[in-house]
């Protein structure tokens, strides 16, 4: 359900969110199948059992002819990358890791806001389709895109950013949410430094 009623929303974004442009999805693969492994986003765990999101993983290791990958929350890895410092890794079995990557042909997920509709497989992680921002009750911590607008001369959506607000009424009278670098939001937790935010209005912005 909408946390916004359209009559509440401003004609600019009426309009914008008539046409706005979903970005792409995320999709899980197993690990073995990529070529490149390090500082990707990961999925760990076992088929039937469950999943553990939120980590980075490093090129795998062979320990008594078996193949492993160092798995790590992500604020380690961000803290480890950025402070150039050496942290343990756990190591995952391979065949227990999938690994993110984007892929158009997750969409959003229309006509799926009931139960029945939402239910996954349990023999792999699920997808992400991406979520319209007025579609999520909270949205601050979360994983957010922000996608191509007029200005934006490079054409590429923009990842590895998180939503430290709630969406709120600009000074102009736009619907916004403020966004910051996932660094810097992590860099947040473990240095208490306040992050560079940017105010971006929701029909650019979509939950990862």
């Amino acid at each position: 359900m909408s946390g916004f009623p359209s009559d509440d929303l401003p004609d600019w974004d009426l309009i914008a969110g008539g046409a706005e442009r979903a970005p792409a999805g995320i999709e899980l693969v197993p690990a073995v199948s990529v070529r490149d492994l390090r500082g990707n986003r990961a999925m760990v765990g076992m088929p039937g059992l469950g999943w553990r999101g939120d980590l980075r993983v490093d090129d795998p290791v062979v320990q008594a002819s078996r193949t492993y990958v160092p798995a790590l929350p992500e604020q380690e890895w961000y803290r480890a990358e950025a402070e150039r410092t050496e942290v343990f890794a756990p190591l995952v079995p391979i065949e227990r890791v999938w690994v993110e990557r984007t892929s158009s042909a997750v969409t959003p997920a229309e006509g799926r806001s009931d139960l029945v509709g939402r239910l996954v497989s349990l023999d792999v992680p699920p997808p992400r389709p991406p979520r319209p921002i007025r579609e999520v009750g909270v949205v601050t911590g979360l994983r957010v895109v922000r996608v191509a607008g007029p200005d934006n001369k490079a054409g590429r959506d923009e990842r590895n950013l998180r939503a430290v607000t709630e969406p709120y009424s600009s000074t102009e009278g736009d619907i916004c949410v403020r966004v910051c670098k996932e660094l810097d939001w992590y860099r947040w937790a473990w240095s208490g430094q306040t992050p560079k935010t940017l105010e971006l209005p929701i029909h650019l912005i979509w939950i990862e």
